[in-house]
């Protein structure tokens, strides 16, 4: 398939940039996989969902790494810092500006920015930052002073209401650069009336980082390369797995990452980092796009996304291409909001 394929045009009133008032309020396009489709809440999710059935979270923590500089000169600019290199104090962080040298982040505390290869392999050089007081702790720093790394469609600046709506309710490991989205729609007391229909809900972690996001730059989607992202998987929650499909249960899986995560280990498509009586962690570089047979995943529950990016290809792999343009289109017609803070699709 060629990536202009997954492309679509999406007024731009119909990007959300704020939440719902209440998580569970937002709209919820229900996709059903053999035809036909239903118009609901997301406070409607326990409908869909039966005894025995799995449903599976990916519980990462978005860290506040958007922070505001400034050079000596006064130009204001923007870091995002992207994760720790094996230098410890060492982040990679993305900035428009090709600025180096001294900066002062937050106007409070001082650094140092400039560009190299991490690595004699590696053909790219990155941006770099370390922070010019050893004693300091970049999270430290981060929490104090950053605010949440709202995607770039979102055209405000990050607030307090952010910290914690850019948060799943249920985000326990941090190292996230955004937020696993389709998990952003739930509430404690949802969650609680899920388990109360006897549904095994689990976790896992896969750390959100900016491979997710990377630009289809491929004319041909198969071309496409994905960065690798880290995962952790307990053994309870490929248990309860599968437990399920013997069963004749469904797994629910929430998100795409949530997704790739698990697809990548039933799979056995990923690099093994560690694994031990409690949990498997490994590397996955996993690309699904139309063709890819899932191993794992019976339902999927998603946001609306970006054209031509490698989630909406996820999802097309999930119900078929022509079936979710389709449901795109009419979710455009009805006013649906899309993106990270927007409604949300069932595919079931």
């Amino acid at each position: 398939m060629l990536s202009r394929d997954f492309d679509f045009h999406l007024p731009e009133s119909l990007i959300a940039l704020r939440p719902s008032d209440k998580r569970d309020m937002s709209r919820l396009f229900v996709l059903h996989k053999n035809g036909g489709h239903e118009h609901r809440l997301f406070s409607d999710l326990p409908d869909y969902m039966n005894e025995g059935d799995v449903l599976l979270l990916n519980n990462t923590k978005v860290m506040p790494v958007r922070i505001s500089a400034a050079t000596d000169r006064g130009t204001a600019i923007e870091v995002l810092f992207v994760s720790e290199t094996s230098r410890s104090g060492v982040w990679e962080v993305l900035c428009k500006s090709n600025i180096k040298g001294r900066i002062m982040l937050a106007g409070a505390v001082e650094a140092e920015i400039w560009t190299e290869k991490l690595s004699q392999d590696s053909p790219q050089r990155v941006k770099l930052v370390r922070l010019s007081d050893s004693s300091l702790d970049v999270m430290d720093v981060l929490e104090r002073h950053g605010g949440m790394p709202l995607p770039p469609y979102i055209r405000r600046m990050p607030d307090h209401n952010d910290r914690e709506r850019y948060q799943t309710v249920y985000a326990e490991h941090q190292g996230s650069i955004a937020a696993p989205t389709a998990g952003l729609h739930f509430t404690g007391e949802l969650l609680n009336k899920i388990k109360d229909k006897g549904v095994k809900i689990s976790t896992l972690t896969l750390h959100v980082g900016q491979g997710t996001f990377k630009p289809l730059r491929a004319e041909r989607v198969e071309d496409h390369r994905m960065d690798a992202e880290v995962f952790k998987i307990p053994d309870a929650a490929v248990q309860e797995i599968r437990r399920a499909k013997e069963s004749g249960r469904r797994v629910f899986s929430v998100g795409t990452t949530t997704t790739r995560a698990i697809e990548s280990l039933m799979s056995s498509n990923y690099d093994p980092i560690k694994q031990d009586d409690d949990s498997v962690s490994g590397s996955t570089s996993i690309f699904i796009y139309p063709g890819y047979s899932f191993c794992a995943v019976d339902c999927l529950i998603t946001n609306f996304h970006l054209p031509m990016s490698t989630p909406l290809m996820l999802a097309s792999a999930f119900c078929g291409y022509d079936r979710l343009m389709k449901a795109y289109s009419e979710a455009i017609e009805r006013g649906y909001r899309f993106f990270s803070y927007g409604d949300a699709m069932l595919i079931v």
